[in-house]
């Protein structure tokens, strides 16, 4: 047992239970399959947008849940509970939807987010280029401004949720020569001429989640599809940047305690030398280390989750739970895939899975690198 959270009320754990019953019942059982296709199919989607798991903390004016972001915090965490890293749910809702909330004008939000809390139209948001990396100020992807129009030409990878998108948050240079404030985002639907999907991307773990190349060709979209105002894309971007990490921190957190529990009970029940590997004092004091080092992230994570709620979580404070969460997630998750032995390298087994599936968290949302860099700078 780890100790009891308060962060959550009695209308949270209510909906927990029904996002639990549905991640049981409607993904679970065909996730596998999922990883052998590279995508989860539309009709998931719009499953989860009818028991209302997509977009949780977006006003119910828009057709969403009308909860606030430990509503999303509970889906996050009960995907990651089982391993469910094919539905790219949590940057639909609470990455793609925010920035429409936020910035959007109330045209955008009532073209936009209904369809998306519906799961009728899957977004994405488009800020890797093939030479950038976590330096956004360096993006190339261009929006020149014609008329009333804007003319989009670049490339983008490593786009999440990117076959199926139907609506993408572009980071492109609206004034190049600008830097950082020449930097804005632009709505783009997936019907534009010009606009077109490269391969989906065959990575190392999440091998349910669609991750494709962008193309865009002389794009053309309405000056209107600009997200708030030219040049502040930059600004936006930082301002988001905190909760889009915390996300991360709050997954890696949940597939750790998940993955040491189910690693206690193989323990239990697999056999060495005549008696159970958890007998060996080596399992035992091993589990009991990685348990008390994931409940100190899981009081920091909470912590983290009530200066949410208060609007006051600071950039430099998310970066400390991005990078602690997804260093210790990885590091549980090969401790305990060493004490399945042989068994924990087969796919079949969830900790292998989980082994390939985590890795990426170090690298997306900003690398570990990176956030080390953010801490350090409140030294200075």
């Amino acid at each position: 047992m780890y100790i009891n959270r308060t962060v959550f009320s009695e209308e949270h754990e209510a909906y927990r239970d029904t996002v639990a019953r549905f991640m049981d019942e409607e993904l679970v059982p065909s996730h596998a399959q999922w990883e052998k296709e590279g995508i989860v199919p539309r009709e998931a989607w719009k499953k989860a947008g009818d028991v209302g798991i997509l977009l949780p903390a977006i006003p119910d004016k828009y057709g969403a849940p009308g909860g606030d972001r430990l509503f999303s915090s509970i889906v996050i965490e009960e995907q990651a509970k089982r391993g469910l890293s094919g539905p790219g749910f949590t940057l639909h809702s609470d990455i793609v939807a925010p920035y429409i909330l936020a910035y959007g004008t109330e045209e955008q939000k009532q073209a936009f987010l209904p369809k998306m809390a519906a799961g009728e139209m899957i977004g994405a948001i488009a800020m890797t280029e093939p030479g950038t990396g976590s330096d956004l100020q360096s993006v190339k992807t261009t929006a020149i401004r014609e008329g009333d129009e804007y003319v989009i030409n670049g490339q983008k990878t490593f786009i999440t949720n990117g076959i199926n998108s139907d609506l993408v948050i572009l980071v492109t240079k609206t004034a190049p020569d600008l830097g950082a404030k020449g930097i804005s985002l632009i709505l783009v639907e997936a019907t534009r001429e010009g606009f077109t999907k490269g391969r989906n991307l065959d990575k190392i773990g999440m091998k349910a989640q669609d991750t494709a190349e962008l193309f865009f060709d002389n794009v053309r979209v309405p000056v209107t599809n600009l997200l708030g105002k030219e040049g502040t894309g930059f600004y936006m971007l930082m301002q988001e940047l905190a909760w889009e990490r915390m996300q991360i921190a709050i997954g890696g957190i949940a597939s750790a305690e998940s993955i040491i529990e189910e690693t206690a009970t193989y323990t239990k029940e697999r056999k060495v030398f005549g008696q159970p590997i958890a007998g060996f004092q080596n399992t035992r004091f091993k589990l009991a280390e990685l348990k008390t080092q994931v409940q100190i992230g899981r009081v920091f994570v909470d912590k983290c989750l009530e200066l949410i709620m208060k609007k006051e979580l600071d950039a430099s404070t998310a970066a400390m739970a991005k990078m602690w969460c997804s260093d210790l997630n990885c590091k549980v998750i090969d401790e305990c895939l060493q004490l399945h032995g042989g068994y924990g390298y087969m796919w079949e087994y969830r900790v292998a899975r989980a082994y390939a599936d985590a890795r990426v968290s170090r690298i997306y949302g900003g690398s570990n690198e990176i956030m080390k860099e953010l801490v350090a700078r409140t030294f200075d």
